[in-house]
This record gives structure tokens, sequence and C-alpha cells, in this order.
């Protein structure tokens, strides 16, 4: 069973990571290719830029 505390502090910690080497200000790609150079040194499985069906409004 995923221990949902661990990992939400590991994520968290490779965001804040990026955010204390790049610092504020740079374009969401930058951050985006960062954070997931984080996430692969964790060794953590993710899906970048995943396309999600979104009804709004309607």
């Amino acid at each position: 069973m995923i221990d949902i505390s661990h990992l939400t502090e590991n994520i968290i910690g490779c965001a804040i990571e990026v955010h204390r080497q790049l610092g504020p200000g740079l374009l969401e790609g930058t951050y985006e290719s960062a954070y997931c150079i984080e996430l692969d040194d964790a060794g953590r499985k993710y899906q970048r830029q995943l396309v999600v069906p979104v009804i709004y409004n309607r």
C-alpha cells in the first residue's frame, strides 16, 4: 500500500527543490523540465502533459 504522506512529501520536495534552484520568473516549460528531472531522480513515475477531458459550464 502507498504511504500517501511520504509520497506527498516527496513530490512537494521535488517542486521546492526546483524553486530553490531556479527561483521565480521563468517560463512554465522551464520549470516543467526541471521538475521532471527532479521526479526522475526521485524515482517517481509520471505522465507529462497528460490530456484530461474537461466539461465546463454545460
